[in-house]
């Protein structure tokens, strides 16, 4: 039995490993929050890395050392972070350890020109076909930005060539996007509430097809009110934050109601509840990372269980190391360090994870 236990305790990937406490099959990990000294570099606000900080916010902004209200986050392999800056209407990549940003798509103003973009909410990195794609929600678009072919995945052709962006569906409300690993593209359209999924080399050519909701506005299984952020995992299985229900809903591949996952009680504060749930990501084990928007604090659940904890914010609306403001996207790290983009902090926060 102890063998048992221990097995289910142990986690290891291409990433990393590390033994953990097993609660019910779900592992437990804890964040530690950041206890050095303060030092302003960027837009960003990390804990130490390599034994030093390397950024925290300026103020909401326009310069490269800043952002305006970010929402959608995707780190690469290289923990280079790509933020959906949405007030600035533009796309930037911020390295490891630099002192500013880099714009990559957008960043011309409010326009609907292709190479253009207007309030994205969302960013991915499709690295298999080397290009990025934005939910323009502005816009009402899903467009992708192809890398240049000649160098590493940073390196963008300049916003200014309309010869390398690409609409690839037009005439949606998106809000969240993700992409499986065999190549399927999932768009959550937030006036629609549903969610579809297109595969990529033919969205011009077809609808997509309906994975989840899709039946009118409410609060059914079957339904979905104002879906936002969506996780999709290796079994095609789509998390969504389901905004105005407040909870999280899962629909396995084919079929056609979903199962409440996490909240669903209401809006509140409680353990049991949400309050406009955004950013959402999926671990090992089951844990199903929240951000519980506007109970400033990020949650984590344990499929299967009625309440989820505490793992980052939930003591006030604040800028301090250990608060949040109206936190949207979320991110980990091949480290397994999260990211959290804190909306009204115009900063990127990263809690390291203690294994």
């Amino acid at each position: 039995m102890l063998r048992d236990l221990l097995l289910e305790g142990l986690f290891c990937s291409n990433r990393f490993c590390g033994l953990f406490r097993i609660k019910s099959y779900c592992a437990d990990r804890r964040f530690r929050l950041p206890t050095m000294s303060r030092t302003f570099i960027a837009g960003i606000l990390t804990t130490s890395v390599y034994h030093k900080t390397t950024a925290r916010g300026h103020g909401e902004g326009r310069e490269l050392n800043q952002l305006g209200y970010p929402q959608g986050i995707f780190i690469s392999e290289k923990q280079n972070i790509f933020i959906a800056d949405w007030r600035n209407h533009r796309i930037v990549e911020w390295k490891l350890n630099e002192e500013k940003g880099k714009i990559i798509a957008g960043g011309s103003g409010w326009e609907t020109i292709i190479y253009s973009l207007n309030r994205p909410t969302d960013v991915i990195v499709d690295e298999e076909n080397r290009s990025l794609i934005v939910a323009d929600q502005g816009s009402r678009r899903v467009i992708r930005w192809w890398f240049d072919q000649s160098s590493g995945i940073s390196r963008f052709i300049p916003w200014f060539n309309q010869n390398r962006q690409e609409i690839v569906i037009e005439d949606i409300w998106c809000y969240g996007i993700a992409k499986d690993k065999f190549g399927f593209l999932y768009v959550s359209n937030e006036l629609k509430n549903e969610v579809r999924r297109w595969k990529i080399e033919e969205t011009k050519e077809k609808e997509g097809t309906l994975v989840a909701g899709g039946n009118g506005c409410g609060n059914e299984h079957y339904q979905l009110h104002h879906p936002s952020f969506i996780f999709v995992d290796d079994e095609q299985s789509i998390y969504i934050s389901d905004r105005l229900n407040h909870r999280v809903m899962k629909w396995r591949k084919d079929v056609k109601v979903g199962v409440v996952v996490a909240g669903g009680n209401g809006k509140g504060n409680k353990l049991n509840q949400l309050n406009y749930p955004q950013g959402i990501l999926v671990k090992d084990f089951g844990q199903i990372y929240v951000a519980d928007c506007y109970n400033h604090r990020i949650m984590r659940w344990c499929e299967g269980k009625e309440e989820g904890e505490i793992v980052v914010g939930g003591n006030e609306e604040r800028e301090e190391l250990n608060q949040l403001s109206f936190p949207r996207g979320l991110s980990f790290d091949v480290k397994g360090n999260l990211y959290v983009a804190d909306k009204r902090n115009h900063r990127i926060a990263r809690f390291d994870l203690i294994l």
